[in-house]
C-alpha cells in the first residue's frame, strides 16, 4: 500500500475518532438533562425521558462499536498489517479502504463471513 495514501486514511481515521468522541460527550451532556429532568412531571413526561434516553443510549452503542472499529484500524496502521484482509492474505482495493476506512476484510470475505453469520 502507497504510503502516502495509508497516511491519509490515518488523517482520515483520527478525524472520524475526534468527531464521535464529540458526538459522545454531547449525548452524554443530553443524557445528564434528561435524567435530571425526569424527576419531575407527569407520566408522559416520564415516560418520554425513558424513550428518550433509550433512544441516546443505543445511538451511543453504534458510535462506540464504529470507535473501536477506528481504533483497531488505526492499531492495523502502527502494527503495518492495515489494508490486509485476514482471512485471505490479499490486500484490501484502496477503494474499499476509501469508502470505509476501519474495514478490516476484502469484500469478498466479508460477504462470506455475513453469509455465514445469518
Amino acid at each position: 500500500m502507497r504510503k502516502e495514501f495509508q497516511d491519509k486514511l490515518k488523517k482520515k481515521l483520527i478525524a472520524q475518532r475526534n468527531e464521535i468522541l464529540d458526538t459522545l460527550a454531547g449525548k452524554n451532556e443530553q443524557l445528564s438533562r434528561l435524567v435530571a429532568g425526569s424527576e419531575t412531571g407527569d407520566d408522559v413526561d416520564i415516560a418520554s425521558d425513558t424513550i428518550d434516553r433509550q433512544l441516546l443510549n443505543s445511538l451511543g452503542m453504534a458510535d462506540q462499536n464504529r470507535l473501536t472499529a477506528i481504533n483497531n484500524a488505526l492499531d492495523r496502521i502502527e502494527r503495518g498489517t492495515f489494508g490486509v484482509c485476514p482471512s485471505c492474505g490479499k490486500n484490501i482495493p484502496e477503494a474499499r479502504l476509501e469508502a470505509i476506512p476501519y474495514a478490516v476484510m476484502c469484500i469478498d470475505c466479508q460477504e462470506k463471513a455475513e453469509r455465514s453469520a445469518r
